[in-house]
């Protein structure tokens, strides 16, 4: 059976690929706080400290290491300030502000559509559990060969 073709041949990227890069693209604008960084700067440049108020329960580490991805990838740009005290700003580059409508679009997305993400959630959680199947051998009895104790 004939798969999807390779498109880095033709110059592109095909992220069903197990080894394509575009992967790693993925788990950056994949992240929780990458979906939260990004669209909190489409306005304005923030400093460290308005983003860790922005973003609720980020912790400094966790901000500090997406702060990190992010500026590495090119979605933003960090500018240090020769003040005292130092003061540091992030902002979107152009590659982040194409990446934020998409983000933006996702976050309103999950805001618009949590109750109903939750009702099913909860209908999933108190279904009865189906033994697996199909029965394992360990699962029969000796004497019948059937399922069940």
């Amino acid at each position: 059976m004939d798969t999807i073709a390779d498109l880095r041949q033709f110059g592109g990227a095909d992220a069903y690929l197990r080894s394509c890069p575009s992967r790693g693209v993925l788990d950056v604008i994949g992240s929780k706080w990458t979906v939260l960084i990004i669209p909190a700067l489409i306005d304005r440049p923030l400093r460290f400290g308005e983003l860790r108020r922005r973003l609720d329960g980020i912790t400094q580490k966790s901000l500090t290491q997406a702060l990190r991805q992010l500026e590495r990838d090119g979605f933003l740009r960090r500018t240090q300030y020769p003040t005292i005290p130092p003061r540091v700003e992030y902002a979107l580059t152009s590659l982040g502000h194409r990446a934020a409508d998409l983000l933006n679009a996702i976050r309103q997305w999950a805001q618009d559509n949590l109750v109903e993400v939750l009702a099913a959630r909860a209908r999933y959680d108190s279904r009865p559990t189906d033994p697996p199947y199909p029965p394992q051998p360990e699962d029969r009895t000796p004497a019948t060969g059937r399922s069940g104790p």
